[in-house]
């Protein structure tokens, strides 16, 4: 194999196919648009590789069991059923031997279930809002959190579950809210106690000891937003509702620590992003971890974060693809290019 040869594919859930299934647009909020799909594959291509778009899971079976295979696989899928569900292209891929970008089976698997995930921080001595996990209606009246409190799917991504209703000051809101998120999501809802103090985001590049914080931004919520809520209808129209501002002042500094931590412990890999926001005295608390964060070029949180430290979208799918390849042992066989765009 030469560096000319090497071949990517891309795995990834397009929100228009599932449209096209007859699914909502709340429930494929967290798949691609064919914008972010056509960056990353243009992309892949300005840095010398050669790609082939495979899409979701039944697709790249299909095309296992005709005897395809790649060099590597840039893995972006999130998966529709199951909580393991953004686990199942990577165990898949384990199974044929096949090398993938960002985070495996383990990780994905366990992120996703954002109570077990704050259980293992809480242990590792990770600051994290106090929690209970509610799978059942009568589980609220041995709650003993302090309020006001805030609920979610525990399960779930892109803001889906969240809204101005997710804050709760009594337990008769903690009843109505929990109510329809369990006859909703079909799943736990995850309640802790509410932080009332600033929101940033962390983005994160490497695995272990060689992963770093690029940049963080302070989610600034504007007056036609949802109120107090990072909500889905704040994350779908951010461009009208949100400012995302580079914050570089000490708790800044401090929730980029707090989530380098959390990255490493949690076994991350390659890039992606974790969600910080500060109690009532400034102190950084983690919430949440994002390992297959999104890449649409300029909608997205983590190339968000990068145009505003001065990293190009190139130089960030290049540092992706140059960690993912370092770890197994494929480096020397990757494009000339691609070391130069990568961030060392």
């Amino acid at each position: 194999m030469t560096s000319t040869t090497m071949r990517v594919g891309i795995t990834y859930d397009l929100r228009d196919d599932y449209r096209a299934m007859g699914y909502d647009d709340e429930t494929i909020a967290e798949f691609d648009s064919i914008v972010t799909i056509d960056a990353i594959d243009s992309t892949l291509q300005q840095l010398g590789f050669t790609t082939e778009r495979i899409g979701h899971i039944k697709h790249l079976v299909s095309r296992l069991e005709s005897g395809k295979r790649w060099d590597i696989v840039f893995n972006i899928a999130e998966g529709m059923h199951g909580i393991g569900r953004e686990a199942q292209i990577p165990a898949l891929l384990d199974a044929y031997t096949i090398p993938y970008s960002f985070s495996d089976p383990l990780v994905l698997a366990l992120t996703l279930n954002k109570a077990m995930t704050k259980k293992i921080i809480r242990d590792s001595n990770i600051p994290t809002p106090q929690f209970m996990l509610v799978s059942g209606i009568n589980d609220i009246q041995h709650c003993s959190l302090a309020y006001p409190l805030f609920a979610k799917p525990y399960a779930e991504g892109t803001g889906k579950g969240i809204t101005p209703a997710s804050v709760i000051h009594d337990a008769g809101e903690l009843k109505s809210t929990c109510t329809l998120l369990l006859q909703k999501y079909k799943q736990p809802v995850l309640v802790e106690e509410y932080l009332p103090g600033r929101e940033f985001t962390v983005g994160i590049v490497g695995s272990g000891n060689n992963a770093k914080a690029i940049g963080t931004i302070e989610i600034i919520l504007l007056d036609t937003a949802e109120k107090d809520v990072y909500s889905y209808s704040n994350k779908e129209q951010c461009e009208e509702r949100v400012e995302y501002r580079l914050a570089n002042d000490a708790a800044a500094q401090k929730s980029a620590h707090v989530a380098l931590q959390a990255w490493k412990t949690l076994g991350c890999l390659d890039a992606g992003r974790v969600d910080i926001k500060c109690d009532s005295c400034g102190n950084p608390h983690f919430l949440e971890v994002n390992p297959l964060a999104g890449l649409h070029p300029t909608h997205s949180d983590l190339p968000i974060i990068c145009s505003k430290v001065g990293i190009s979208y190139q130089q960030l799918i290049a540092t992706i693809m140059h960690n993912a390849l370092t770890r197994y042992n494929l480096i020397d066989s990757a494009p000339q290019k691609l070391s130069s765009f990568a961030i060392k």
